[in-house]
């Protein structure tokens, strides 16, 4: 039996293994490219599948199957208008996750960049 989590925590110290979990499965939701670009198209408002599918250059059946993962997740949600079905982002702060994470990444690559720069001028060159 699952029990639910009754307090908002903003850090992951003192969380159970239940919660470390959620927080697991989470961040799983967020390790494809594909769910990525997703989230990163629905920046700009809501899509249908067709659109998204269009957008990331993959099949209608894959996307649904992205969308079905973040929606699960709570990440975005769908809402039916006629035969078609429209998907928007749930919770905006997940972009600020994003952004964070990217941020880090970039910041690192300039930093090792920088790194094998300086390496680089320091060895002698071949006369």
């Amino acid at each position: 039996m699952m029990t639910s989590i009754t307090h908002t925590c903003t850090r992951m110290e003192g969380l159970s293994e239940l919660a470390l979990d959620h927080v697991a499965q989470y961040f799983s939701a967020l390790s494809e490219p594909s769910r990525l670009r997703v989230l990163n198209i629905l920046r700009d408002g809501e899509r249908n599948v067709g659109e998204l599918a269009e957008m990331c250059a993959c099949s209608q059946a894959n996307i649904s199957r992205h969308l079905s993962t973040l929606a699960k997740h709570g990440m975005v949600v769908r809402e039916a208008r006629g035969t078609t079905v429209f998907y928007r982002i749930a919770d905006e702060s997940i972009y600020a996750l994003c952004d964070l994470v990217c941020g880090n990444l970039a910041k690192r690559l300039s930093e090792q960049a920088n790194l094998l720069g300086n390496v680089n001028a320091k060895k002698p060159r071949k006369a």
